[in-house]
């Protein structure tokens, strides 16, 4: 088996332009440690990708795998960020309108509960959601904020009110 160390995480980041403004593709990590959490817990439908490994393949293959969906369109580079362990996030933006009822996440395997012997199956990924802006910066992980404020920058939506769409 190839032991290579991870370089970072790599994944892409649909947004879509409604008429309230500027929405973005969210997901919720699986399993138990992250079931009753929400605000700060969402995250870009990412995973890590090996030293040698192309960022952009497997930010693809890792939203294909996390989510269920084709990823196409056109791809705007984000500047990586820090996640709190120290690895770099590689992100991609794409504009897309995928149907979150329509998610189909791959599966881990974990003991659970713990010490119980007892492993049993959870989906990577739990949910998704398209979210206003302003409540995807309360949704996301803190250390990817950025990826929201590069992407608003990028798109010209700088200055729109944090709070507006608060619906969620």
């Amino acid at each position: 088996m190839d032991r290579k160390r991870a370089k970072g995480s790599a994944g892409l980041l649909p947004y879509r332009i409604v008429s309230g403004g500027l929405e973005v593709f969210l997901v919720h990590p699986g399993g138990p440690y992250w079931a009753n959490k929400d605000e700060g817990a969402w995250s870009v439908a990412k995973g890590e990708f090996q030293e040698g490994e192309d960022p952009l393949a497997a930010a693809r293959r890792e939203f294909r795998e996390e989510t269920g969906f084709e990823p196409t369109g056109e791809l705007i580079p984000l500047e990586p960020v820090r996640q709190a362990g120290g690895k770099k996030v590689y992100a991609w933006a794409m504009e897309a309108d995928y149907d979150p009822s329509k998610l189909k996440s791959n599966t881990f395997s974990m003991e659970w509960p713990p010490r119980s012997g007892r492993r049993q199956e959870f989906p990577e990924v739990d949910r998704a959601e398209w979210f206003p802006l302003g409540v995807a910066r309360r949704k996301i992980l803190e250390t990817q904020v950025p990826l929201l404020d590069q992407l608003e920058d990028r798109l010209g939506f700088a200055g729109s009110p944090a709070g507006a769409g608060q619906a969620g």
